[in-house]
């Protein structure tokens, strides 16, 4: 029996008393970190909400198993936010269109969830009008007439698994539009508790034929805003729930096929969030570091490519960096790279790396 065939559907419960601390811990470390970001400049505000942001766009996608190019959310968010920043790509439109979602949940967050809202943030996840290789119904709600029940399944073909049966599609609109007037309403319980229950209403509900986890998670993001009582975005709920897919997934499915006592599912939902908050450290750390490598080069000449190209050792290179690499990535010739590391060598702000090997590699000098 699944949670929504309950005749008390959609009235959750949980025990309170298991928890209010870790609620207390959660609400103490959400005000820890935003009054740290208060007392920090505009730029590592505005660089640490880009890093933020971009994670969660590709996170998200990566939890349903999308992967994403990372230039092309990062230059996608900072064209749409307005953020002057070097070595901007072009997006493909599938990019284009989490990233819209994503920002419009995030900093239209005050404003009312709506159906036509969620088509247009599900009409921007499929572009195409395909998942895939396969056309599914966009910018609507699925219509599983001949399809019903809608399942989630896993395991190769005759030993399939099956992890939950949503909903039929017929009572969408009645569901949905009870979904929408709770979301919308002013309740007296505790913003982060709301959004883990809309989390888990809305992905149980599964109204579309693709996307609802996304969706999901979207959701959770803008309810998470408005508990923050900001557009600003400094911990990324859905880069946490990635390192724990597995987890993610189990609780979710022992939550849908339990009862309307989601105490197990808030326990876990507050915890990862608590584990999200807590990386914000190393988040604000690495920001940090950037902002002060700017500041001591400041009076320091420097053309566009190598600006570009010790931005992209500051946020975290894959690999070694090689002059084939330098060249590929800054779309020069090998002899241009070459010229650039050199001179960056000279300068004191790359060193050559101790390691041997066919190809010399490079590391930012450590201050």
């Amino acid at each position: 029996m699944y949670i929504y065939e309950y005749k008390d559907w959609p009235n959750f419960t949980w025990n309170l008393e298991q928890i209010a601390d870790l609620l207390a811990e959660v609400r103490f470390n959400q005000g820890k970190l935003l009054g740290v970001m208060e007392t920090l400049g505009f730029d590592i505000q505005e660089e640490a909400m880009l890093k933020t942001l971009t994670a969660d766009v590709l996170k998200s996608s990566e939890i349903e198993g999308e992967i994403l190019n990372a230039d092309q959310v990062r230059s996608s968010i900072a064209r749409r936010l307005g953020m002057d920043i070097a070595g901007l790509v072009s997006s493909d439109r599938n990019v284009e269109g989490i990233v819209e979602m994503m920002l419009d949940a995030t900093q239209n967050f005050a404003k009312n969830l709506s159906e036509e809202r969620l088509f247009g943030w599900h009409a921007n996840l499929f572009p195409t009008g395909r998942s895939g290789l396969y056309k599914i119904i966009v910018g609507d709600w699925r219509n599983n007439s001949k399809e019903d029940p809608m399942q989630v399944v896993s395991g190769a073909m005759g030993r399939e698994r099956i992890h939950y049966q949503a909903p039929d599609s017929k009572g969408l609109p009645n569901e949905t539009k009870k979904f929408f007037d709770w979301f919308n309403a002013d309740l007296a319980y505790d913003p982060i508790l709301k959004a883990g229950i809309a989390h888990l209403w809305f992905v149980t509900l599964h109204p579309f034929d693709d996307g609802n986890g996304r969706i999901s998670r979207a959701i959770a993001d803008m309810q998470l805003s408005r508990a923050d009582k900001s557009a600003q975005r400094f911990y990324s709920m859905s880069a946490q729930i990635r390192l724990e897919r597995n987890k993610y997934y189990d609780i979710l499915e022992q939550t849908q096929s339990g009862s309307l006592d989601i105490t197990s599912w808030l326990v876990w939902f507050l915890e990862c969030l608590n584990r999200a908050l807590s990386v914000t450290d190393h988040t604000l750390a690495s920001v940090k570091r950037k902002a002060k490598l700017w500041e001591n080069l400041n009076l320091i000449v420097l053309n566009d490519r190598q600006k570009l190209m010790i931005n992209k050792l500051l946020d975290g290179f894959d690999g070694k960096l090689t002059s084939s690499k330098w060249a590929k990535i800054a779309k020069c010739s090998q002899d241009t790279a070459g010229r650039d590391i050199q001179n960056l060598v000279d300068k004191g702000i790359l060193i050559k790396d101790s390691a041997g090997g066919r190809s010399t590699s490079y590391s930012l000098k450590e201050n």
